[in-house]
């Protein structure tokens, strides 16, 4: 169902996350407490603020808004991205090269690398708008427009599969597992990283604009490590490692441009040393 935004409320609510991590014991003191409590009385009394205009917030298939995004994508600083890049490509950079499937490969970011690193490339993804900036980064690579729970590729074919940034919009996470366990050689890999279901909840889901001028959320659903792991157990594939990189410094700061404006600390403490990212080094048994 559609959800509804407000300017002073996603103030407030960093606010509230900084307090209770304060009650928490995770970090702050009095004065810290003090200043929140005083920020949240300015927040409040701010006529502008009580008086901004609240939205409700559709919805967006995939499809929908990574064709909006489309253009602007890699010209954006995505703080999300920022931390993903080096650690999954780090994982990528020890795997030897082979025959590699980049699924939900967006503008290919990661199928350029694994060309660069002497794979050979095949990339699936919905949007159309994505595929052909992907295509443009690696001419020698196959791509295919269709949906990662059905892709049009050959049964243990790929030594390397990778899905980045894409498993939240899916509405459950076997069907996709599955299918990567299906197209994975015997013994290949498989590498996954998603934004973690904490910075979710901090205001991690993706939005486009809407025909009306207001906001869409595309899917992103609340994915625990548990429905991982049964996820990953049920498709028949062994964990070789998880990680769960932490937020650091983001450039422009945490919360975007409004929390900046009127509550940087607040929103600094919110996402202080909470889990952005979970990323997955997966393998496909050789029996």
């Amino acid at each position: 169902m559609p959800s509804y935004a407000h300017p002073l409320a996603w103030l407030l609510a960093l606010e509230g996350v900084a307090l209770l991590r304060t009650q928490a014991g995770d970090l702050g003191d009095a004065a810290f407490v003090e200043q929140r409590i005083a920020e949240i009385r300015r927040l409040t009394a701010d006529r502008d603020l009580a008086l901004s205009a609240g939205a409700v917030v559709g919805r967006a298939t995939t499809v929908e808004g990574y064709a909006q995004w489309a253009d602007q994508y890699d010209s954006e600083v995505n703080p999300l991205i920022v931390a993903e890049e080096p650690r999954v490509q780090h994982i990528l950079s020890t795997l030897p090269p082979g025959r590699a499937l980049d699924a939900a490969c967006g503008t290919g970011r990661h199928a350029a690398f694994l060309a660069g690193l002497g794979h050979e490339v095949v990339g699936v993804d919905s949007s159309a708008e994505m595929l052909a900036l992907a295509k443009a980064k690696t001419p020698d690579g196959t791509f295919h427009q269709a949906d990662l729970r059905a892709m049009p590729v050959e049964p243990a074919s790929f030594d390397l599969v990778v899905c980045a940034l894409a498993l939240t919009h899916q509405p459950a996470l076997g069907p996709a597992l599955s299918e990567f366990a299906r197209v994975t050689r015997p013994g290949g890999h498989i590498v996954l990283s998603d934004i973690h279901v904490l910075s979710l909840y901090l205001g991690g889901v993706a939005k486009v604009g809407g025909q009306d001028g207001g906001v869409r959320a595309m899917p992103a659903s609340r994915f625990l490590a548990s429905d991982y792991i049964a996820a990953i157990h049920e498709a028949g594939l062994e964990i070789e490692a998880c990680h769960e990189p932490r937020w650091g410094e983001v450039p422009g700061g945490h919360g975007g441009p409004l929390a900046q404006q009127w509550c940087p600390e607040a929103a600094a403490a919110a996402y202080h040393d909470t889990p952005a990212l979970i990323i997955w080094h997966l393998r496909r048994p050789r029996k």
